[in-house]
């Protein structure tokens, strides 16, 4: 029932788009192969002297052999009579239909003029000599028999299954290797896939389109610049870096920050992805990356950018097949090797990107191949408005849109999230038929990329609405009343997603948390299901979220963050990953035990202060659910009229007061002793 969103990272997938695979002359050698094809399939198919027209056994019998117009009989290959007339008869009416022989119709009395088809040749003979019983010896016609060869359809025969078949073969080996640069030749599946940018193919992003990352900036700045102005380090003594490693969540920009060095270093820029690597043929993806370095050596100085490097670049040692011969640590070994091995690469800088950094390879991490780690981290408020910034540059907002808003309504949201929301919000004003982007539009955005698709068509019964409503009340009654909980900002019980409904937070930027601000946050967790019971006395399954959440910080209170009295400051957390195939537990069965108690124990600690907080507060939990059917959405307003201020908001309120004090009495104290000091 209850949805509490801070993180919705998406990927920013977006790739350069791939250049041709075909060569500049191969369109032509295909009009030169399609034309030989039409000019064998005429001269093999069309007479261009005419056809020999084939007619039947009575007509040749009654009207060529009666009359005495045949001059011979050629019997070919036992199975095709050929009928030669007298040439002073072919003027005849009744031979107008008969073949022109020879090339192009000329020498038209050579013939054959006529043709049929026979079964048994002996059995022929005998017909045709019954035919001529009753003529003179010297006018008696009898056939003559030859073999011709087809020699152009035997070859014919012979070659077009053997062409057939290596066609096909042509075809499956270059859709197995991915028809990329170098995979649509047969020989070439070693070759690198990488796409190339240089001063003919260049790169539209630079530095200006990002925002948010102004230390990750500086790092990626220093490498460019050294390349542009290698002399001014050199000088001083200093090498050029390595390797660089771009290391983030999702979205952050690890790519985008890619495609602006490409389009900012006026050097070649190679990119691929890990993945560009694997192969299911042994030995290509060290192939691959020999050829990869080898052209970059030919372009020096230039750059290489591998995209989600953990593709190759896994820790050795973890693959569970044992002893299998591993084609990815294959291609690992090489790219280490390539990296710092005894060759050196001067001039070649490599750029590697990940949101996986503690399941790399060690050996991949150390100094002299990345000698920098570029941690990108979510944006913060003041991050996210120059984000925000960014992409709505091509939109038309309203003059009242206003991006210091944007950016506070939107915490733990990414780079590539605020470019999703600037990008709904423009959808849903075009939706609506509107000429500007208005402020609402976006709050609609970001609504619907957190809690899902609006479905007020959706079938609920009035009970079930009812238990949603007191199970949304329960959660927004209990993180309003207590210090520690982040602060609603929005409750519906409009279903949305896969949610019957949801509550909205704006969860404190802080980059720790404490033992108490982890309990007031499942305590308001649970505040949905303590309504449920509190209210009718029996519970339902819309918490199966709010108790998954709440188990797993439980579980991490305790086994990770040696929050438990009765466990200690003790972690089993394993950072380095190296239990990720392991079959036993870093702990004992007794302590197994001990962890299971102790999680329950906080759990249902929680759970009963949650029915205490609404307990004494059922009055207003109450008017709150009744609000919440009738209107269906309450804003953080209506939890301020019903319970009043939160009490972090008072403490707040008081400690600006005090400040506002005390400056002018620590003014007033040294004013006086200056005067005492000058008297």
């Amino acid at each position: 029932m209850s949805e509490k969103k801070g993180f919705n990272n998406n990927k920013n997938s977006e790739k350069p788009p791939r250049i041709s695979d075909e060569m500049p002359g191969q369109k032509n050698r295909m009009w030169i192969y399609l034309v030989l094809m039409i000019i064998f399939l005429v001269f093999s198919f069309v007479d261009f002297g005419g056809s020999v027209k084939e007619i039947g056994r009575d007509r040749f019998e009654r009207e060529m052999l009666a009359s005495k117009d045949v001059e011979k009989i050629v019997i070919v290959n036992k199975e095709k009579v050929e009928i030669y007339i007298k040439p002073d008869k072919l003027d005849s009416e009744k031979y107008s239909d008969a073949a022109k022989g020879g090339t192009f119709g000329m020498g038209a009395q050579t013939g054959p003029h006529y043709y049929f088809k026979i079964g048994d040749p002996e059995t022929f003979e005998r017909q045709l000599e019954a035919a001529q019983k009753d003529f003179a010896p010297e006018e008696k016609i009898f056939p003559q028999y030859t073999t011709r060869h087809n020699y152009l359809g035997e070859i014919i025969s012979w070659l077009l299954p053997i062409v057939i078949i290596v066609g096909i073969w042509f075809f499956i080996l270059k859709r197995m290797s991915g028809g990329g640069a170098g995979g649509s030749q047969i020989f070439n599946f070693g070759k690198s896939k990488a796409q190339v940018f240089d001063k003919e193919r260049k790169v539209n992003v630079n530095f200006n389109d990002v925002a948010g990352l102004e230390e990750a900036k500086v790092e990626i700045m220093e490498i460019v610049d050294f390349l542009k102005n290698p002399s001014k380090y050199t000088k001083l003594g200093g090498k050029i870096p390595k390797g660089a490693l771009l290391v983030g969540p999702p979205g952050t920009g690890k790519t985008l920050l890619a495609k602006a060095v490409a389009g900012e270093a006026d050097v070649p820029f190679f990119s691929l992805s890990g993945s560009d690597f694997v192969e299911m043929f042994v030995g290509v993806g060290a192939s691959r990356v020999r050829d990869l370095f080898r052209q970059a050596k030919a372009k020096a100085p230039c750059i290489i950018f591998i995209d989600e490097i953990d593709a190759i670049g896994r820790a050795r040692g973890r693959n569970p097949n044992f002893g299998a011969n591993d084609e990815r640590e294959n291609t690992l070994n090489q790219l280490l090797t390539e990296m710092d091995g005894f060759d050196t690469n001067s001039g070649v800088i490599i750029l590697a990107a990940t949101n996986r950094a503690d399941i790399l390879d060690k050996a991949l991490l150390r100094a002299g191949r990345f000698d920098r780690q570029i941690h990108l981290e979510l944006p913060d408020i003041k991050e996210r408005e120059a984000i925000f910034k960014v992409h709505t540059r091509s939109l038309k907002l309203d003059p009242e849109v206003e991006i210091e808003f944007l950016a506070k309504q939107t915490p733990g949201f990414s780079g590539a999230d605020i470019a999703n929301v600037c990008n709904e919000a423009a959808l849903i004003a075009a939706r609506k038929n509107k000429n500007k982007i208005e402020k609402q539009d976006f709050l609609d955005a970001v609504d619907r990329i957190i809690g899902g698709l609006e479905k007020k068509s959706k079938i609920i019964s009035k009970e079930e609405k009812r238990i949603i409503a007191y199970h949304e009340a329960g959660h927004a009654t209990v993180s309003w009343l207590l210090e520690y909980a982040n602060p609603l900002l929005k409750v519906t019980i409009v279903p949305r997603g896969r949610a019957l409904g949801a509550a909205w937070y704006l969860p404190e930027e802080r980059s720790i948390t404490t033992y108490e601000q982890m309990l007031d946050e499942m305590c308001s967790i649970l505040g949905g299901r303590a309504s449920e019971e509190l209210n009718f006395g029996k519970i339902s399954t819309g918490a199966l979220n709010d108790l998954e959440r709440v188990t797993k910080m439980a579980i991490s209170m305790v086994s990770y963050f040696g929050m438990s009295k009765n466990i200690g400051n003790l972690s089993y957390y394993d950072s380095t990953g190296q239990n990720e195939f392991g079959f036993t537990k870093p702990y004992s069965e007794k302590t197994a035990e001990l962890i299971d108690k102790e999680i329950k124990a906080i759990v249902d600690d929680q759970y009963q202060r949650a029915l205490k907080v609404l307990s004494e507060n059922a009055d207003g939990l109450k008017q709150l659910a009744e609000t919440l059917l009738v209107r269906e959405v309450i804003f953080s307003d209506d939890l301020e009229k019903i319970f009043g201020k939160r009490i972090v908001d008072i403490k707040k309120q008081a400690e600006q007061e005090n400040s506002q004090e005390k400056p002018d009495e620590n003014n007033t104290d040294n004013n006086d002793d200056n005067i005492s000091e000058n008297q």
